[in-house]
C-alpha cells in the first residue's frame, strides 16, 4: 500500500485509551502541521473495551489525515504494530504509545536522523517516569541483555517511539513479542541503527498495560531472534555440533566400557552405570543431528518453494531498468528475519 505522495506515517497502537486519544492527537497534528511533510495517522485499535473507538470514529470524520484500524479482539501490541504497517502508506514510518507518555515534538527529530541516512531509529526514555522495581528494573535488564545478545547496543529496547525506512518491513514479519526487537532483526539485513534521547512523561489517565510477567516472554522471543539470526540459514549448524560433540562423548565412553571389560582388572559392563550414560548420549547425539537435518529440509523448501533468497540487496551499480529488477524485488528475503 505504498504511496509515493506520502512521505510519513504515525503508527499507534491503541488499548483503552479514551481519555488520552484527542490530547495525543492535538499534540500531534500541532507538531506536523509545522512540518513540510505529507502524513498519515493511524490508529489501530486493539480491542479496547471502552470508548476508544468512539474517540478514533470522531478523529477520521474530523481529520482527512487520520485513519482507524479496529481488530476483532486484543490481539498484542505486536499485532496492532503489524496491522498499522501493512494499512500505512508513507516512506518513513514512527510508532508511538497512545498513552501521553511519548512526546510528539520528538517526532521531528527523529526524522533529521532519518535525513541523515539512518534506517532506524530508537528512542531511549533516558529520564523515565515509571515505576522503579516493576518497570525500570526489568527493563534495564532486558536491555542489557539484548544487547549483548544481539551485539545492537541501544539502551532502551522497550521504547516505542522508533522511526524506520518502509524498506526494513520487506524482509521483517512480527509475531509474538517482537515489535521491541525490530532494531535488532532490521541491523541483521544491514541496517544502520542509532538512538537519541526523547522525552517521556508520566501517565496521566488509564492504568498501564505492561508489568513484570512479560519478562518471561522477552526472554523466549530474544532465544528466537538469537536463533534465526545466528542459524536461520544453517540451522544443521545449531543442532549438528552438539550432536557431534554427544556422539563423540558416547563413543569414548563406550570405548572406556570395552577396554575395562577386555583388560583386567575386568567388570561387569551390564552393572556399570557408565553403559546407561553412553547410550544416552549416543541416542542424544543422533536425535540432534536428525533434527538438524529436518531443519535444513524445512530451511531449503521455504527459500526454493518461494524462490527467496538467503541475502538482501540495498543497490546495485549500474542500474538496469526497473523490470529487471522485478521478481528480485518481489522474493528477496532474509530467512533470519523471522519471515519463516
Amino acid at each position: 500500500m505504498f504511496d509515493q505522495s506520502i512521505y510519513l506515517s504515525i503508527i499507534i497502537p491503541i488499548y483503552n485509551e479514551e481519555e488520552n486519544i484527542p490530547i495525543l492527537h492535538e499534540n500531534i497534528s500541532t507538531v506536523l502541521r509545522q512540518q513540510d511533510i505529507t502524513y498519515e495517522v493511524i490508529y489501530v485499535d486493539d480491542g479496547s473495551s471502552d470508548g476508544s473507538f468512539i474517540q478514533l470514529n470522531q478523529l477520521v470524520q474530523r481529520d482527512p489525515q487520520v485513519r482507524a484500524i479496529r481488530l476483532r479482539r486484543n490481539f498484542g501490541q505486536t499485532a496492532a504494530i503489524s496491522a498499522g504497517v501493512d494499512h500505512s502508506r508513507g516512506k518513513i514510518l514512527i510508532f508511538m504509545d497512545g498513552d501521553l507518555q511519548n512526546d510528539p515534538a520528538d517526532i521531528p527529530r527523529l526524522l533529521e536522523k532519518i535525513d541523515e541516512g539512518y534506517d532506524v531509529v530508537s528512542g531511549w526514555r533516558k529520564k523515565r517516569h515509571d515505576a522503579a522495581f516493576s518497570r525500570k528494573l526489568p527493563s534495564f535488564l532486558a536491555n542489557r541483555l539484548i544487547s549483548n545478545v544481539t551485539g545492537v547496543h541501544l539502551h532502551d529496547y522497550g521504547c516505542t517511539l522508533k522511526a524506520y525506512r518502509r524498506e526494513n518491513f520487506k524482509h521483517i514479519r512480527l509475531y509474538g513479542e517482537m515489535h521491541r526487537f525490530i532494531p535488532a532483526y532490521a541491523a541483521l539485513s544491514g541496517a544502520a541503527v542509532t538512538e537519541i534521547e526523547v522525552t517521556h512523561h508520566p501517565r496521566r489517565y488509564g492504568v498501564s498495560k505492561y508489568g513484570i510477567s512479560r519478562t518471561v516472554r522477552v526472554v523466549l522471543d530474544l532465544i528466537t531472534l538469537k536463533f534465526l539470526g545466528s542459524f536461520g540459514t544453517k540451522p544443521l549448524y545449531a543442532f549438528g555440533i552438539p550432536g557431534l560433540i554427544s556422539l563423540l562423548l558416547g563413543t569414548l565412553l563406550g570405548g572406556l566400557l570395552i577396554v575395562r571389560k577386555i583388560f583386567p582388572p575386568r567388570i561387569r559392563i551390564h552393572r556399570n552405570p557408565l553403559l546407561t550414560i553412553s547410550i544416552y548420549f549416543l541416542g542424544m547425539g543422533m536425535q540432534s543431528i536428525m533434527l538438524g537435518l529436518l531443519a535444513e529440509l524445512l530451511m531449503r523448501t521455504y527459500h526454493e518453494s518461494q524462490d527467496k533468497t538467503t541475502y538482501v540487496v540495498r543497490s546495485v551499480t549500474p542500474s538496469l531498468p526497473s523490470e529487471a529488477f522485478t521478481n528480485a524485488e518481489v522474493t528477496e528475503d532474509l530467512v533470519v528475519l523471522g519471515t519463516l
